[in-house]
C-alpha cells in the first residue's frame, strides 16, 4: 500500500502545482478555473481517503483490536513493516486536515455574518465606510457590496466598470470554485499555490466578462488599478473582489491591456484533470488492497 500513499499524498498534489504554473495565463481564465478547481479538490479527496486507509491500517496493528475482530495484528504490520510510521503519520495527517477543513468552514459561516443585508432590487449594497472595498456576495439573491470610500474614489465609468467584474462574479458563480479551491487547500497545504492561482483566475475571468459586457477592455483595467490604488483586499471568503492583493493587479491589468487571444488547445485542460482521475483510481485499488490485507489477516 505504501505506493498509493506515495502517490496520492506525495507526489500527485506538487504535480499539480507544477502544472497550473505550467499552465497559468496560457488557458481562457473561466475554463482553466473549472479544470484546475475541480482537479484539486479530487486531489485533495483522494489524498485525504488514502489517508483514512492508512489510519484504519494502523488502527488495525493494534493487539486489542486484532483480538477483537479474530484477526492476526502480524499480517497487517508486515504490510508496511518496512516503514512502519507512515499508518501512524497517516493518523497525525488527517487529524490536521480535518481540523483544517472545519476551522475554514467555520470562519465562511462567521466572515458571510459580518456581511450586512439589505440593498435594492439590483443587489447592490451601499455601506458607509470611508475603506475603499467592493466585493460581491453569493446567495439568492447574490449582492455586490461597495463602500462610500470605493464610490467615490472612482468615475462614473470605472464605477460601472467595477459592477460589471463583480456581477461577473455572481451571473458565472466564481465562489463555487473558490471554495473548492479552499477546501482543496485545507485538506493538502501543498495545494496552496492552487489554490491562490484558482483566485487570480476568476478574477481573470470577471475581468474577462466585464470588458465583453461594456465593449471596452481599458476601461476595466483602468477601474481595476482605481479600484486596487484606493482600496484594500476584503476580508471575504470567496475572495470575489475587484480590489484584489496587489500583487495580481498589475497582471491582469497587462492581460486586459493585450488583445484577447483565441481558445487554447482542449488537451491542456486535460492536464490536471488526467491527474485527478489517476489519483482517485489509484485511492480505489488502495481501497481493494486494504480490503485484501483485511480478508488474509483473517484467515
Amino acid at each position: 500500500m505504501l505506493d498509493h500513499f506515495l502517490w496520492s499524498v506525495v507526489v500527485v498534489p506538487p504535480l499539480v502545482v507544477l502544472a497550473v504554473r505550467w499552465l497559468a495565463d496560457r488557458l481562457a481564465p473561466f475554463a482553466a478555473a473549472r479544470a484546475v478547481a475541480w482537479s484539486a479538490l479530487a486531489v485533495a479527496a483522494a489524498s485525504t481517503f488514502n489517508l483514512v486507509l492508512f489510519a484504519l491500517h494502523a488502527v488495525a496493528e493494534i493487539p486489542l483490536v486484532g483480538g477483537a475482530l479474530g484477526w492476526s495484528t502480524r499480517v497487517v504490520y508486515e504490510d508496511t513493516e518496512r516503514v512502519p510510521f507512515v499508518p501512524w503519520l497517516s493518523i497525525a495527517l488527517l487529524a490536521y486536515a480535518v481540523i483544517a477543513l472545519v476551522w475554514r468552514l467555520r470562519r465562511h459561516r462567521r466572515v458571510l455574518a459580518m456581511i450586512p443585508d439589505g440593498g435594492d432590487a439590483g443587489g447592490l449594497v451601499m455601506v458607509d465606510d470611508d475603506e475603499a472595498r467592493a466585493f460581491a456576495v453569493p446567495g439568492r439573491p447574490g449582492r455586490i457590496v461597495v463602500t462610500t470610500g470605493m464610490r467615490e474614489a472612482l468615475t462614473e465609468r470605472q464605477f460601472e466598470a467595477l459592477l460589471a467584474h463583480e456581477n461577473a462574479h455572481l451571473t458565472e458563480r466564481h465562489h463555487r470554485l473558490a471554495r473548492a479551491a479552499d477546501l482543496a487547500v485545507a485538506a493538502h497545504p501543498a495545494l496552496w499555490w492552487v489554490g491562490r492561482h484558482v483566485d487570480y483566475l476568476i478574477e481573470r475571468a470577471a475581468d474577462e466578462r466585464a470588458a465583453a459586457d461594456l465593449g471596452s477592455r481599458s476601461l476595466v483595467a483602468r477601474a481595476i488599478g482605481a479600484a486596487a490604488l484606493a482600496g484594500v483586499a476584503p476580508r471575504t471568503p470567496a475572495h470575489l473582489h475587484a480590489a484584489a492583493a496587489g500583487g495580481v493587479v498589475p497582471r491582469r491589468v497587462a492581460r486586459l491591456l493585450q488583445p484577447s487571444t483565441g481558445k487554447a488547445p482542449r488537451v491542456l485542460y486535460a492536464i490536471p484533470v488526467a491527474l485527478a482521475l489517476a489519483s482517485i483510481v489509484w485511492t480505489g485499488e488502495a481501497t481493494l488492497d486494504l480490503v485484501e490485507l483485511f480478508i488474509s489477516a483473517a484467515r
